[in-house]
């Protein structure tokens, strides 16, 4: 390049649409994209969600038509969080044959069968009164090893509701080995699961504790990763595995894309992100004052996380970004 004249210039390939989508380096696709959704038992409409404009706690009636909604639409996979009338201490409802997250299970599968893979959250925290993801032992802390139990007693269930794949999403030691265990003895061999390999103790789910009407009293700092650590997950991407995972997870998405890059450069299997309720919140708070482009910035995270090394993507905007992709 002479002092008068640059004969780089990068700009032609930004000069048009067209010469820009013919050298992007990331794409999106609906097939990448997650729709979590959330059941609620005892209602007779969907009840919307404060703090997460657009979504709602689904009737099982609803539930069906949006699971419809995203088959339509080309997204990848549905995920399920059942919400009970009643808990416990043990989230009793969580391995009942005919809790709210097994009819749902089995309503979804009933409606779409396999034009989407539905996938059930498999954790306590929905169905138990202190809002835990485990079983407390006698001091208040999280049991680990009795959770594992309970665990494997929900991914029978889970399976023989009919689920195609399991989200372990409470962070106990041994999860996945338990789970897995679980399935096969019970004969669901073919059922697989997404282990929640790096699931930080994040500020960011204020609003998904609205969504499932959560108990929560203290924190998850003891059993979810601490955001100063990224080295930490590696440690739990070789756990898991080694537990026989079929797929791995980093949550939250948007503020861990670095957690998610070295996850996706040292991962054999598929691996998924999920852009969670804050995220969200954060976003459509922005765009309802102005100041951001609504669609343009949904559109514009969905890539960060994907260009980071997200395969599959949870968001509670899959529907409508399928839309905005075609």
């Amino acid at each position: 390049m002479s002092a008068e004249f640059p004969y780089v210039r990068p700009r032609r390939l930004r000069s048009t649409p067209a010469v820009r989508r013919l050298v992007a380096e990331t794409r999106l696709h609906p097939a990448e994209l997650i729709l979590p959704a959330f059941v609620r038992e005892g209602i007779t409409e969907p009840k919307p969600i404060s703090s997460m404009p657009g979504v709602v706690q689904h009737t099982r009636d609803s539930l069906r038509k949006a699971a419809v909604e995203a088959a339509e639409a080309g997204i990848g996979g549905i995920m399920l969080f059942g919400l009970p009338e009643v808990k416990d201490a043990t989230g009793s409802e969580g391995t009942n044959p005919e809790g709210i997250l097994q009819q749902a299970i089995r309503d979804v599968v009933a409606e779409v069968g396999d034009r989407l893979v539905v996938m059930s959250d498999l954790c306590l925290d929905e169905f138990t009164d202190h809002g835990h993801c485990g079983v407390l032992a006698a001091d208040g802390s999280v049991d680990n090893d009795a959770t594992l139990a309970r665990y494997a007693e929900m991914a029978v269930v889970q399976a023989e509701a009919g689920v195609h794949m399991v989200g372990p999403s409470g962070m106990m030691d041994g999860q996945i080995a338990v789970i897995r265990r679980a399935l096969d003895e019970a004969g669901h061999q073919g059922v697989a699961v997404l282990a929640y390999t790096a699931k930080y103790a994040s500020a960011l789910y204020g609003p998904f504790r609205e969504a499932v009407n959560s108990s929560l009293r203290g924190d998850r700092k003891t059993y979810q990763q601490d955001p100063a650590n990224a080295r930490e997950a590696l440690r739990e991407l070789e756990l898991d595995l080694a537990e026989g995972a079929d797929m791995v997870m980093v949550k939250p998405a948007m503020l861990y894309l670095d957690v998610l890059r070295q996850v996706a450069d040292a991962s054999p299997v598929p691996v998924s992100a999920y852009q969670i309720s804050g995220e969200y919140a954060m976003v459509e708070a922005a765009a309802a004052n102005g100041w951001i482009e609504r669609e343009r910035t949904i559109l514009e995270t969905l890539t960060s996380i994907r260009r980071a090394g997200a395969e599959q993507i949870l968001t509670y905007w899959a529907v409508e970004a399928a839309a905005l992709l075609k």
